[in-house]
């Protein structure tokens, strides 16, 4: 009777047991903290390059007051340099421009992957990173038909346009690139969709 209620081997592999629940709960406390810090750092950087951004908008409206058109474009043949501002209301969005497009800069803020300086004639294509913590181009998927884009150019004069279509291409696709325009004034949005690796493209053209 005294062996059934006191087993020493039933005991000893209880607590082997629960030393290893013991083991795998600390673990599994580790990853999780692990993983926690990593978010923490990645946004940490998104707000500090969204900072960045917001000086360079703000060196933006200081420099289309005492330049004028001609030493901006001079200095774009050299280093990238803000060409102009993206705001769109529905979606709370508004970043400085940049003249060029690389890994580091998209960093920054939204950048002229292709096409002419804003607001001239041509297929301004402006692409932006898609960030969980919805910075940058991270909303472009809430967008619709009919919703208005804003566009100031060098000289700080804005124009608005109107989105006329939205959908995905593969990474390898640049159709949407294209400078056959017809003289209209177009501006493409390029940003990637994390779901399926596609890219979300929103192209709208200029409202009379």
């Amino acid at each position: 009777m005294n062996q059934i209620l006191f087993n020493p081997q039933k005991i000893a592999n209880n607590y082997r047991k629960l030393k290893s629940y013991r083991i795998l709960f600390i673990i599994l406390l580790f990853i999780i903290f692990i993983l926690l810090f990593s978010l923490f750092i990645k946004l940490n950087k998104n707000d500090v390059d969204e900072q960045i951004s917001k000086k360079l908008s703000s060196s933006y409206s200081v420099s289309t007051l005492y330049s004028d058109n001609s030493t901006i474009t001079t200095t774009l043949d050299n280093d990238p340099f803000v060409i102009g501002i993206i705001k769109i209301d529905k979606i709370n969005l508004n970043y400085s421009i940049l003249s060029v497009s690389n890994n580091d800069l998209l960093d920054i803020s939204v950048c002229r992957f292709a096409g002419p300086m804003p607001n001239e004639i041509g297929n301004l294509c402006i692409a932006g990173h898609n960030y969980v913590d919805y910075k940058f181009f991270s909303r472009l998927n809430e967008l619709e038909l009919g919703d208005n884009i804003t566009i100031f150019g060098l000289n700080g004069v804005s124009k608005d346009y109107t989105i006329y279509d939205i959908y995905e291409i593969k990474p390898s696709d640049t159709s949407c690139t294209s400078q056959d325009t017809n003289n209209l004034r177009i501006v493409t949005l390029i940003t990637c969709n994390n779901v399926n690796g596609k890219r979300l493209v929103v192209q709208a053209k200029e409202i009379p």
